[in-house]
């Protein structure tokens, strides 16, 4: 059995260990707010975008002339996978979630007989993924030290995305990150970005259903800042929502970190409580039994 002096050791370190989840809990919480504010502001917007252009999708379907940020490049075999995650742990299962659907969508692409190529968005994502598959993963970007992150990051982001494209690099570009559906609620969610899915009124109705679209001034200058643009708006709001969802998982795994450690601590002190009432029991058993036998 532990002596007193350990167990009033262990209970000081646990004491301490608390204020320090409990302080990462309130700095989580207040961050939370901000960037929960700036995924809920940015969906709308991203989600007209993606409907228009998954419109315009079905509407150059099979053309020749069409974009390849539209309408990809015809073959299917060498996937892009991007994988957003947080740069920091200390958040459950967040950042291990999205590097599990990861590699559960590379290992069923490699099962085809596909090529997968990985960028990491977020240094726990780059970690994990690099131990799964080392060979696979291009490169990588974080922003430790950051304390927000820019469209400016996603446009840079979406530029190196292009440039693989036009490069021949890869066929299917598909992100994946963390949504953000409530504070103790975070969805690994897949999206494919390049080609811009069908709509699926479209893809059930056939060509009949396809919308006409009339461009103006000219369609092939419209759709050259267009599409990069829309690019990098879902990367950014797959960013916002990965933020959101990073803050509010942290904030629930030091909030029950909290609590764990109250627990403990109350287990530790009956122990010690115990363990000094024993003591004291023993010591009057010595000096009564030493003036009996005086």
């Amino acid at each position: 059995m532990p002596s007193l002096k350990d167990l009033r050791g262990r209970i000081t370190s646990v004491k301490s260990t608390q204020k320090i989840t409990s302080a990462m809990k309130m700095v989580a919480a207040s961050k939370l707010r901000r960037a929960q504010t700036q995924a809920e502001a940015a969906r709308p917007y991203a989600q007209r975008m993606e409907r228009m252009l998954a419109s315009l999708a079905a509407n150059v379907a099979g053309s020749p002339t069409a974009p390849k940020l539209l309408a990809g490049t015809g073959r299917d075999q060498v996937h892009l996978l991007i994988a957003v995650t947080g740069d920091r742990g200390l958040a459950g299962a967040f950042n291990a979630n999205v590097g599990r659907l990861t590699r559960n969508l590379a290992r069923k692409l490699e099962a085809e007989g596909k090529t997968v190529k990985i960028f990491a968005v977020g240094r726990k994502g780059r970690d994990y993924l690099r131990r799964e598959f080392p060979n696979a993963v291009i490169g990588d970007v974080n922003y430790v030290g950051r304390k927000t992150i820019e469209f400016a990051d996603a446009a840079a982001i979406a530029q190196r995305v292009v440039a693989m494209l036009d490069a021949g690099e890869f066929d299917v570009c598909t992100l994946v990150y963390n949504r953000f559906q409530s504070v103790m609620t975070q969805i690994p969610t897949e999206v494919r970005l390049i080609p811009a899915p069908l709509p699926e009124q479209v893809v059930q109705a056939g060509p009949g259903a396809r919308a006409q679209y009339e461009f103006e001034p000219d369609e092939e200058a419209i759709l050259a800042s267009l599409l990069p643009q829309n690019l990098a708006i879902q990367i950014y709001r797959a960013q916002l929502e990965s933020a959101a969802g990073f803050f509010g998982a942290q904030m629930t795994a030091m909030d029950s970190a909290t609590r764990n450690a109250g627990d403990m601590i109350k287990r530790l002190t009956l122990n010690y409580n115990r363990a000094r009432q024993a003591n004291i029991t023993k010591e009057l058993i010595e000096i009564i039994s030493g003036a009996e036998a005086v």
